[in-house]
């Protein structure tokens, strides 16, 4: 058996970690020049989006053996829509580092891979496909999969980031859901040290959004958090992606091939997030190539979640600030605590199970 992954990636580097555990060298194809080289950005990984799980940290250390190390842990949530903030404390989740960083999770998991990473690599999918035994596509989009009519389409989103400095709790995340900042879409703030954090701006490609210019509302959001704030937080870096294809793979594998983290479809449509999960997706692959599981049926419950995801996505596309302020406010108190800090409940499920026939009734009223 002769694998190739296609990317370096935390889902490729993931995979090839476990496969390694198990006894199987692959070797690693990766475009850019090394691991992480791309913007830097502050990442969370939220315990209410990856329940049944309630620590990914210490899930994958102890179930999966793949060791990271955030940059912090988050105590507090600060959500804000345009006239209600709610604050939600307690144990959360953990930030993180992505990118060009030598703390990125990019780089910590390279530091665990033995195989031969190929950097510089412009060897196509096909050439890999006919040099290898099984290929595995970690290349960080739906493009390979789209390409394979392998891919269902469900939405793509312009974003806009930055890393500012200025005085940061670093156990703070900050988020909007305004409509006036971001329509139909959501802005963080996330800090990966007292001094450093990484600001975005998101948007989906939608018809109502078509003659939006992000650059305006980036500096009206920009403007907005200075104000907010109180500090002049200069700009050190600054990232743009325009059409980021958000969808998921008819099927995670064909033939000898295995579609795994974004490419599989492992992004959030709700609100983006999806590190867990890409990081699993990979695991969940070397499963099946090591004789130990079935991908389809491990990625089952990934699976599930984008589509709850999906429905919430929906909703909130239906949403005005004045509905979004109902729901800031519903959460600043008992129901933030309820849903955010009781293990047992799984928000996305209860929502999406809720949510569901309502997003098919309006889609039958507007068809």
């Amino acid at each position: 058996m002769e694998i190739a992954i296609m990317g370096a990636g935390i889902s490729g580097l993931a995979c090839a970690i476990k496969l390694e555990k198990n006894g199987i060298t692959p070797t690693i194809f990766e475009k850019r020049d090394k691991v992480g080289d791309r913007f830097v950005n502050g990442e969370a990984l939220l315990d209410i989006f990856t329940r049944p799980v309630q620590d990914c940290i210490a899930s994958l250390s102890d179930e999966y053996g793949i060791y990271l190390n955030p940059t912090s842990s988050i105590q507090k949530i600060e959500l804000f829509s345009k006239n209600e903030k709610a604050v939600i404390e307690g144990q959360l989740g953990f930030t993180n580092i992505r990118g060009r960083e030598a703390d990125s999770f990019e780089s910590q998991l390279e530091q665990q891979v033995k195989s031969t990473i190929h950097y510089h690599s412009e060897k196509t999918y096909e050439q890999l496909q006919s040099e290898y035994t099984h290929v595995v596509v970690a290349t960080g989009d739906g493009a390979y999969a789209k390409q394979a009519k392998n891919y269902r389409e469900d939405l793509s989103v312009s974003i806009k980031g930055a890393t500012i400095e200025g005085s940061f709790n670093r156990n703070t995340v900050m988020a909007w859901i305004d409509y006036d900042l971001a329509p139909y879409g959501y802005c963080f703030l996330i800090p990966f040290s007292d001094k450093e954090a990484s600001i975005s701006l998101a948007i989906p490609e939608l018809q109502e959004n078509a003659d939006l210019n992000i650059d305006s509302l980036w500096d009206n959001f920009y403007k907005k958090l200075k104000s907010q704030l109180e500090q002049e937080l200069p700009i050190t870096d600054e990232f743009q992606i325009s059409n980021y294809l958000i969808g998921i793979c008819q099927s995670p594998r064909i033939g000898n091939t295995f579609y795994i983290g974004n490419n599989y479809g492992t992004m959030m449509p709700f609100m983006g997030f999806g590190q867990y999960a890409s990081i699993i997706s990979g695991v969940h692959a070397a499963y099946e190539l090591c004789g130990l599981g079935n991908y389809q049926e491990l990625m089952e419950p990934l699976r599930q979640s984008y589509e709850d995801g999906l429905v919430l996505r929906r909703a909130l596309e239906r949403l005005s600030n004045e509905g979004l302020d109902r729901i800031v406010r519903l959460l600043q108190g008992y129901w933030g605590e309820k849903l955010f800090l009781t293990k047992s409940i799984n928000p996305l499920k209860t929502a999406s199970y809720l949510l569901r026939p309502y997003i098919k009734m309006k889609k039958g009223g507007t068809s």
